[in-house]
């Protein structure tokens, strides 16, 4: 792997074939993404669009599941501390500006659980396939803040207004069949293909014409940057409420595994 991926060490780099990088997210709890899987799914994207040894993308979790979403250490600091907020703020919106504005085709092989920053990659991902069992879950308004990372931006588009509203304000779990059945993902496909039609998929794109895709990438995202204001007032309010009562309620909760009981004020 060339010097460029070097800084980041949080994440896996593997070439399996000419023309495709593979980004593993490989880590403790279920791939939980912590604060250097943080930034460095936030940065690692222009660095790719200037690889001109990278004609697709591939990005999927290893072990049982895809990525559990935001480490809780990660998610207690940012409650705790405007600082590290206001970093996190920065990196969720380059994560998903960077996914969006990166040249090269991603897909991404969703199995197992799928949250938080990591399903912000696996959604905004420009082909995406989950396998029938995979565990989808926006989970912001349970933890006690608004839906922020990417859903604004791109769930209303691929799943339809109704569907968006119903799944991120109950934080219900979506399977890969239902989530596919919606259109929020691309293909659904039996849990141990997943990764055999990633990989299909994206020799596909490396057979076909770069700029003819690319292109075609960059027009299509215009209706994500149409939307960009909408996701910038969601991640802002998301933010602020991480200064909220009840995110501390939230954390508590899912650290002691039962349903919260929120108090906090009202907007």
């Amino acid at each position: 792997m060339s010097d460029a991926y070097a800084r980041f060490s949080a994440l896996r780099f593997e070439r399996p074939e000419d023309g495709i990088l593979r980004i593993v997210l490989d880590g403790p709890n279920l791939n939980a993404v912590g604060p250097a899987e943080h930034e460095q799914l936030a940065d690692v994207w222009p660095v790719i669009d200037r690889d001109e040894t990278v004609r697709v993308v591939v990005v999927q979790g290893a072990g049982k599941a895809f990525s559990a979403g935001g480490s809780f250490d990660l998610v207690t600091e940012m409650a705790n501390d405007p600082v590290v907020r206001t970093r996190a703020l920065r990196e969720a919106r380059d994560l998903v500006y960077n996914v969006i504005n990166c040249s090269k085709p991603i897909v991404s092989a969703i199995h197992g659980p799928a949250v938080g920053a990591g399903l912000a990659v696996a959604l905004l991902a420009d082909i995406s396939i989950a396998g029938r069992k995979a565990k989808i879950v926006d989970g912001h308004t349970r933890l006690g803040v608004a839906a922020g990372d990417h859903a604004v931006i791109n769930w209303p588009l691929l799943c339809g207004m109704a569907k968006a509203k119903y799944y991120l304000l109950t934080c219900d779990a979506l399977s890969g069949e239902e989530a596919e059945r919606i259109g929020l993902v691309s293909l659904c496909v039996d849990d141990e293909e997943v990764h055999d039609k990633a990989m299909e998929v994206a020799r596909k794109l490396v057979a076909g014409a770069p700029s003819a895709i690319s292109w075609t990438k960059y027009a299509l995202n215009n209706w994500y940057r149409a939307a960009g204001p909408s996701f910038d007032a969601s991640l802002a309010l998301e933010f602020y409420g991480f200064g909220l009562p009840d995110v501390q309620e939230g954390i508590a909760a899912h650290r002691e595994k039962r349903a919260p009981k929120f108090t906090g004020p009202t907007a």
